[in-house]
């Protein structure tokens, strides 16, 4: 069986309408349930009044000498009235035509306590349905009888009748404008609706510049906030997909590139060995090449791997206290004729005493990655290693006096896929750096760099030192 389908614009109108024909109908109900209930308790006070005026003509000396004219005057409202004794007799008028009334013991009992007796309708006592009213007549302390005032209620039925009539045609024209006015509000809010759903399928065809009319009016408003924010991300989400893919691109590029030119040397070199065409006096010369050209290729690999470790928590840190003058003179040692081939002095500058707390091979993979890229962007210039102590941390600096970084690109030397300055052709690449941050957020430290073009550039480590309870 096929589901039923029912458009939103029909079931808000159906519960609009529902709603109001269902107020309309407790409504109705309530009011002619009161206005009936009032209608016969101002009918059971006029009676009330009447019965007191007679009980007060009948407290006189000479009782029946007005009480005639009380019933000229209260048949022509279409009131009848009389005054009864304990045994239920009639005492006035004699020849009256008003039928015997026999009250209930329970009736009785509220009239022997001196309340008024109301009963609003009665149909069983008269020929026709009543409302009637008891007064306990009292003389001197003893309860003499009672005087009884009953009026039909065919005038209140006419009277609620009426109202009724009245409310009927309130209702028959209150309808169509609240149908009308269902329709305008359904109208506008499938309007925002299908503005929300258009909008939603041109995210799913991958169109993100989206943005849809927002307000604090309603949870409409709230959800159009909501999507919007929605769509800004995913298109940044999207913006930054897109430079990944091309920053994986123009990596894998490159490291094709840069693989294949020592795959070649390598691969000639051999090829000439085997073949005899490299002379006895060259040999020697390009087995070295080819132990550079493997290192390197073997480079390009560990930095790809140890990357991976680091970003995926693979690398235990083995910290402990280590002596900053010690750590940079050993990256003196390593890099001293790396620096002196470009004409560079790597200058300590330490204070005395001063400890890291670290792992050694790491802050060395760290300060040796950050020398480098100094001494490839420095020519006859001077690359200071500093280390002080400073508000519970110990800094490291590496500060050059090379070409220095564009303000630009100081946020992008960080990206594992970015290599600095194209133009030179150095074949070092981004990897290096990455790793460095990394490796620094694992010791809980911080790294920032300083730079200007043409004016050097500053590498700034803090690392905490070791908490006591560590």
């Amino acid at each position: 069986m096929k589901n039923l389908r029912v458009k939103y614009f029909y079931q808000l109108i159906a519960s609009h309408m529902g709603v109001l024909v269902f107020a309309v109908a407790i409504l109705s109900t309530l009011f002619i349930f009161y206005g009936e209930r009032v209608a016969y308790s101002d009918k059971a006070e006029e009676l009330e009044r009447y019965g007191e005026q007679i009980l007060q003509e009948l407290e006189q000396a000479r009782p029946g000498t007005d009480l005639q004219s009380y019933v000229t005057v209260l048949e022509a409202q279409n009131i009848n009235f009389i005054v009864f004794d304990q045994q239920s007799r009639i005492l006035y008028p004699i020849n009256g035509n008003f039928p015997s009334v026999e009250l209930t013991p329970e009736e009785w009992n509220v009239i022997e306590r001196g309340e008024t007796l109301v009963v609003y309708r009665d149909v069983e006592r008269f020929e026709r349905s009543m409302t009637f009213v008891a007064l306990p007549y009292v003389e001197g302390s003893t309860l003499a009888g009672g005087v009884l005032l009953a009026s039909p209620v065919s005038g209140i039925r006419e009277m609620v009748t009426e109202l009724n009539r009245t409310l009927v045609a309130v209702i028959a024209i209150s309808l169509p404008f609240a149908l009308l006015l269902s329709l305008l509000l359904a109208k506008i809010h499938v309007t925002r609706l299908q503005r929300m759903r258009k909008a939603t399928s041109m995210i799913s065809e991958g169109h993100y510049q989206v943005n849809l009319p927002e307000s604090n009016f309603d949870e409409f408003g709230d959800l159009a906030h909501d999507f919007n924010v929605m769509a800004d991300k995913l298109q940044r989400s999207n913006e930054e997909i897109e430079q990944l893919e091309n920053r994986r691109r123009r990596f894998m590029a490159d490291v094709s590139h840069e693989m294949r030119t020592p795959l070649t040397t390598i691969a000639g070199i051999i090829e000439g060995l085997k073949s005899g065409m490299i002379e006895e006096q060259q040999r020697e010369k390009g087995i070295r090449l080819v132990s550079d050209e493997t290192k390197r290729l073997m480079r390009l690999v560990n930095e790809n791997l140890d990357y991976e470790k680091i970003r995926s928590n693979q690398v235990t840190l083995m910290k402990e206290e280590i002596e900053a003058a010690e750590l940079l003179e050993i990256i003196q040692e390593q890099l001293q004729m790396q620096a002196a081939e470009k004409g560079d002095r790597l200058l300590i500058e330490a204070e005395p005493g001063e400890m890291i707390y670290g792992d050694m091979d790491r802050l060395i993979q760290i300060l040796v990655n950050i020398v480098k890229n100094s001494i490839q962007f420095t020519d006859n210039g001077d690359i200071f290693l500093r280390a002080r102590a400073e508000d519970g941390a110990t800094v490291l600096e590496v500060e050059d006096t090379g070409d220095g970084i564009e303000v630009d690109e100081l946020e992008m030397i960080w990206r594992r896929f970015y290599k600095a300055d194209m133009s030179r052709g150095s074949g070092q690449f981004g990897l290096g750096l990455s790793i460095v941050r990394q490796l620094v957020n694992l010791h809980d430290g911080e790294i920032s760099v300083e730079s200007e073009k043409g004016s050097g550039t500053k590498f700034t480590i803090r690392l905490p030192h070791k908490q006591p309870n560590k």
